[in-house]
Order: C-alpha cells, then sequence, then structure tokens
C-alpha cells in the first residue's frame, strides 16, 4: 500500500482567539467539483452545534459542490439534536434526516447514512464542531491522485489522554493489519461511494474507519493523506475514551482480525 503525504495550505481564515493561530482555513468561493457530493454527518446529543455545523455546511457546499446533499444521522440523541435536524430538513430539500433508535454507536451512524447515499462521491465529518468543512477543499485538490483521500489532524485539539490512547491505536493497529496510517480515526474523509459499497462495512462503534481502511487496503485502493484544521470541542460530550466504548473497540478488533483472516477478497 502507498501512501502520499501532503503539505498545508498557505491560505489563512481568522479563528477566534481560542483557536491556534498556526492553524489555516481554505476561503471557499468557488466550486471545486461538479461531480455529486453527499455529506454525512453522524449526531449524538449535539443540540448545542448541530444547526450551526450544518449551516456552515449547507453555505460551504452551495459555493463548492453544488451538486450535493447533507445526511444527519441522529443516533438516538435524548436531547433536542432531532428536532433541530428534522426542522433544518423540512426548509431545505438538500438535508435529510436518518433517525437510529434507540443510539446503535458511531460506526452504525456513519453506515446508516452510507446506506441512504445517492450522489458519486461520500464524505463525511463529526458534527460536533471540531472541523471546519471549507477545509474540504483542500482534500478536492488531491481527488484525482488515488482512490480516495484521508484528512488528518495536523494539530489535534483533544485532552492529552486521548491523543496517547489514539496513538497507541494507531500502533496496535499497523502491527495488526499493516494499516500505515497517519490518522485513522479522523473524521474528515472522501470516498468515491463505489468503494464505501464494495467495503461493506458491519462494524457498529470506533472500529469503522479501521475496518473500511483495512479492506479498501486489502482489495489495492490507494490513498492521499491530507493535513486539516481540528479545534476545541465547542458543545456535546465526546464518548471515545469511555471504558465501554474502548471495551466495544476491543471486541469488534478481534473479530474483525478473525473475519480479515477468513474472509475472501
Amino acid at each position: 500500500m502507498q501512501t502520499k503525504l501532503q503539505g498545508q495550505s498557505s491560505e489563512e481564515h481568522e479563528q477566534s482567539s481560542s483557536l491556534n493561530a498556526s492553524q489555516t482555513v481554505p476561503t471557499a468561493s468557488q466550486a471545486v467539483t461538479t461531480r455529486g457530493l453527499a455529506v454525512v454527518l453522524p449526531a449524538w446529543n449535539e443540540e448545542a452545534i448541530i444547526a450551526q455545523t450544518v449551516q456552515k455546511v449547507v453555505e460551504t457546499l452551495t459555493e463548492v459542490a453544488p451538486d450535493y446533499e447533507v445526511i444527519v444521522v441522529n443516533d438516538g440523541s435524548t436531547d433536542r439534536t432531532g428536532a433541530i435536524v428534522d426542522a433544518l430538513a423540512s426548509a431545505n430539500p438538500h438535508i435529510r434526516v436518518v433517525h437510529n433508535t434507540p443510539n446503535k454507536g458511531y460506526g452504525a451512524a456513519l453506515i446508516a447514512g452510507f446506506n441512504v447515499v445517492s450522489k458519486e462521491l461520500t464524505f463525511f465529518m463529526d458534527a460536533d464542531g471540531q472541523f471546519d468543512i471549507r477545509d474540504i477543499t483542500r482534500l478536492f485538490e488531491h481527488v484525482d491522485e488515488a482512490d480516495a483521500v484521508l484528512g488528518y489532524r495536523e494539530h489535534r485539539q483533544d485532552p492529552p489522554l486521548r491523543i496517547v490512547n489514539a496513538w497507541g491505536w494507531k500502533m496496535l493497529m499497523r502491527l495488526l493489519f499493516g494499516l500505515k496510517v497517519r490518522d485513522v480515526d479522523c473524521a474528515f474523509k472522501l470516498y468515491p461511494t463505489k468503494l464505501v459499497r464494495r467495503a461493506n462495512v458491519q462494524a457498529q462503534g470506533a472500529m469503522v474507519n479501521t475496518e473500511m481502511l483495512v479492506k479498501l487496503n486489502r482489495l489495492g485502493y490507494t490513498w492521499v493523506e491530507v493535513p486539516v484544521n481540528h479545534y476545541p470541542r465547542a458543545g456535546g460530550k465526546a464518548t471515545g475514551a469511555n471504558l465501554s466504548v474502548i471495551a466495544h473497540a476491543f471486541g469488534e478488533l478481534f473479530k474483525l482480525h478473525h473475519r480479515i483472516k477468513h474472509e475472501p477478497l
């Protein structure tokens, strides 16, 4: 598997004082693709930020990828997330909502979104405000260089323990699967929809990204990695460091390792 790394864009966008001043965001001013693009946003209890996130996605895609759809997956939220996204969808035909009831997990939310994509390209991003959708223009700069374009968090804005856990997880994926990816679980990835369908990911939890990339690697597909900005969480609550989530991820890890050894390509 040959992975290419790309340098950081030089274009700058002013952010609030709480953000790292060295981070940059490209300005969305014109269409970067005429291909159909679906943006999948998994969301769980994100009432504080979801409307702002969706609005920013719509504004950006209207300029850079006008043939678009936004698919918000409300993963069993117990706050007003579901009601908010339903209202947004009723006002904009480009927005679609999938409700997972009850909460089924991060991987299940992504899969539910992937299953209803109707566009040629599939992109996904977390809905918690830690990414800027305008960075998608960076991915499109390299869309013709490989089969998929993977973002990696250049300056990750997470608690130290979570960053250490992520590094250990990445090393484990490299050991078990030979997966050499800079940021396995970065929720800022662009795939041709046909690749998503072929991968047929089954992981319901945190293993969803690993399973996707392991399968694409085995099938001989290539990817390019591109730096993107990452910001402190603006609302909601992260679950990635919860013991139950970690335990479930290890359970899925062992299942995936067994399947990969026995599944035909």
